[in-house]
């Protein structure tokens, strides 16, 4: 963190009002970007995605629970996890709270994760969420949607532009790249029961999908950075003095049950 600056109130003034050209183009450009986003082509799905879910097995399209439109979010919890991924679980902390919302605008949102469901569910108890939790363990679904590291060449994954973190899981056994990482890596492998190469077997996404009867299209994916609109508490903190104040590479984030150990 930068030294700040002391000022007079006129010296706020001139700052923040130039600050505020910056924030409004930022808004005007982001709305941009929405209906850029929005209007990304659609792709039918051919697979049959299969799920098992707290309510017995169910396909992609079952999923949306009879509504017009799924927001997936591509939880990191693989089999080999003892626990699910702790900047993820920050994440999923404000999911319960906006569901009745999305519910108003005819959307679903859920989580899928690769590992089996019952390790899902306990977790989510642990954890005290109630949002709908899915599992892909026996389906290609993380696969194809670049969210797991599949063990042969059969599950290539659908061409989706955007590298994932699992894409770093073949340079795990390169030395430097290992002593490369910054230490927060580590830490949140460990916090999962993991080394970094066994947690870099899953990675995390968001992906959106509509439905019109029983077909099921494809409509938009984003990774690493891409799902920080999920995570309302970093907007939070890059409006106070400190910011974000991760400069020195450490993993601040826990799980919410875990602030005071």
């Amino acid at each position: 963190m930068t030294n700040p600056k002391v000022g007079t109130r006129d010296d706020w003034l001139a700052a923040r009002e130039a600050l505020l050209v910056r924030e409004k183009e930022h808004t005007r450009l982001g709305d941009d970007i929405a209906q850029q986003r929005r209007e990304l082509p659609r792709v039918l799905l051919e697979e049959d995605y299969r799920f098992d879910t707290q309510d017995g097995d169910r396909t992609l399209a079952e999923l949306f629970d009879g509504r017009a439109q799924l927001i997936v979010y591509h939880f990191m919890f693989g089999p080999n996890y003892a626990a699910g991924c702790a900047t993820c679980s920050s994440t999923a902390d404000s999911f319960n709270g906006v569901l009745p919302h999305l519910e108003a605008r005819d959307i679903t949102m859920i989580c899928i994760s690769h590992a089996p469901l019952e390790k899902l569910l306990a977790y989510r108890g642990r954890m005290g969420w109630s949002f709908n939790w899915a599992s892909s363990y026996e389906s290609d679904f993380n696969f194809d949607f670049g969210v797991s590291v599949a063990d042969d060449a059969a599950h290539a994954p659908l061409p989706l532009l955007e590298a994932n973190e699992v894409a770093a899981f073949p340079l795990m056994s390169d030395p430097g790249v290992r002593e490369s990482l910054p230490p927060m890596v580590a830490e949140n492998a460990a916090a999962t029961g993991n080394d970094v190469a066994g947690y870099f077997r899953e990675g995390h996404g968001v992906s959106t999908f509509a439905r019109e009867g029983d077909s099921v299209y494809h409509c938009y994916s984003s990774y690493a950075r891409g799902t920080e609109f999920l995570m309302g508490y970093y907007a939070i903190l890059d409006r106070t003095p400190r910011g974000r104040d991760e400069g020195d590479g450490r993993m601040w984030l826990r799980r919410h049950d875990e602030y005071g150990s």
